[in-house]
């Protein structure tokens, strides 16, 4: 597997990223749903990464820098045939490394509090992500969960 910068651009990238602006709205009332479509992910502040095998596209994620020292995970999502292989690891490991690499000293993230986002949930709390109030342009919402983790502690 291996990740890359992606320029979001390829039918692959589009249809994963349609597949989660579905799943996003089919578990979460709209005005709790979060995630950005491709034009909003190609914005400077943003950096999209996507996970391939022999030319497939097997997840991705991004990062959005809040301010020099705060980032936010972006679309987090593997694709459905490549899901418990360690593609949400693998990727999750890659922003982390990022990140510190940049000087980002806290990742934070929001998610549903449905059923259906508690293995990404779990997979946060695996990376040592705790759970905290709501962040940058956030408010309070039933439906969200907000995530953090301090990186200063990791090691690269």
């Amino acid at each position: 597997m291996q990740i890359t910068v992606d320029t979001l651009s390829c039918d692959g990238v589009r249809g994963l990223l349609e597949e989660h602006l579905a799943d996003m709205y089919a578990t979460s009332p709209p005005e709790s749903v979060h995630a950005l479509d491709m034009q909003a992910l190609k914005h400077k502040s943003i950096t999209f990464w996507s996970a391939r095998e022999n030319g497939s596209v097997l997840g991705c994620v991004a990062l959005k820098r809040l301010s020099d020292s705060h980032g936010e995970i972006k679309s987090m999502r593997s694709a459905h045939n490549a899901r418990k292989r360690g593609v949400g690891v693998a990727l999750l490991q890659h922003l982390i490394v990022q990140a510190k690499l940049i000087g980002v000293r806290q990742l934070s993230l929001e998610t549903g509090t449905m059923s259906y986002f508690e293995p990404a949930k779990n997979l946060y709390r695996k990376f040592g992500f705790v759970e905290c109030g709501p962040f940058a342009d956030y408010t309070q919402d039933p439906n969200s969960c907000f995530m953090t983790l301090l990186l200063d502690d990791l090691p690269i």
